[in-house]
């Protein structure tokens, strides 16, 4: 375990991030232009759904069906624990709680990205229709956190259809999701003219995924100041509650056939935490949910820790569940 730990910290992509990190604590310039950061994301998801339809084609129904049951399977039960664990346990009002579930009931695509990039790097290939996995887990997990904080508030000020209309027509719900589309119906051959770039196997693709990394790494150091508002049981809630989800993710991935590298991804999903599409969202529909709260726990403690450590905790969880 301690090998693969240290492996995964001395990755270019967790190095990356660190950097960014560092450079934002000693007060540098160091960050990307808007511009160039929002032009990375969108490569990097529409780069995910092109390559993911592409290997959906290939997949039949049969293989993915079961991976499919308990992806939203996963999509209820991370924020409905998420809910119950602050609620009853961090004493958290009704819109805190539904609204930091919201955020770890979704998924982080930056999470999914280095985790695929990790399995492959120690040789365990993820199955290929993964990234539709990806798109499954996106929604549900917002709208039943969503729909809990409106049941038990009366401050909701928004539909919850209004809500998944944002958050499904959103940007990365569109290029997950037209990606898989084009990469599904587009061919092998109109594919291969395209792989060099798109390929997330490809050099291209991890160059500007250390790139992305590294701006993440700034912007999660500028909220390294918010942890003492948020309190030590949210910091502690920002590391277990991943694990506990990671590994339920992992172990019912290969309940549901998924090799090795496959689990590990979908553990890394369900314990990742969103800070792209959940955050509208849960201003929109919960305003009184505090921004601190929900930003603070997914960018600042529960990215950096499922990027540094509990990737490779969802790897050695998903080989004992294997039997390897």
């Amino acid at each position: 375990m301690s090998d693969i730990l240290r492996q995964n910290l001395l990755s270019p992509i967790a190095l990356a991030f660190a950097l960014g990190l560092f450079a934002r604590l000693v007060r540098s310039e160091l960050h990307l232009p808007k511009d160039v950061y929002a032009g990375l994301s969108l490569y990097l998801l529409l780069a995910i759904g092109l390559h993911g339809g592409v290997e959906l084609a290939h997949a039949s129904i049969a293989t993915i069906t079961a991976p499919a049951a308990v992806t939203l399977l996963l999509g209820v039960l991370t924020p409905v624990s998420s809910y119950l664990i602050l609620r009853h346990l961090g004493r958290f009002g009704e819109q805190d709680a539904a609204g930091i579930a919201a955020h770890y009931g979704s998924v982080s695509a930056v999470t999914f990205i280095a985790a695929q990039q990790f399995v492959k790097a120690v040789g365990a290939e993820p199955e290929g229709f993964l990234p539709t996995l990806l798109t499954m887990l996106e929604a549900p997990g917002i709208a039943v956190a969503l729909t809990i904080g409106v049941m038990r508030s009366q401050g909701g000020s928004r539909p919850i259809g209004d809500t998944l209309h944002e958050v499904l027509t959103g940007r990365t719900m569109l290029l997950l999701l037209g990606g898989l589309t084009i990469g599904f119906v587009t061919g092998d051959q109109n594919w291969q003219m395209i792989a060099p770039v798109f390929d997330t196997k490809g050099a291209v693709f991890r160059g500007v995924l250390c790139l992305f990394l590294l701006e993440m790494g700034v912007v999660a150091g500028s909220r390294l100041g918010d942890l003492r508002k948020v309190g030590p049981f949210l910091l502690a809630f920002g590391m277990i509650v991943p694990l506990l989800h990671g590994s339920l993710g992992a172990w019912l991935g290969i309940t549901a056939g998924l090799g090795v590298g496959g689990a590990t991804v979908l553990g890394a999903m369900a314990a990742s935490a969103s800070y792209i599409a959940a955050p509208p969202a849960v201003r929109l529909t919960l305003p009184e949910a505090n921004p601190t709260y929900y930003l603070t726990a997914a960018l600042a403690i529960t990215f950096p820790f499922n990027l540094l450590a509990g990737i490779p905790v969802y790897y050695r969880v998903a080989q004992l569940a294997h039997g390897s």
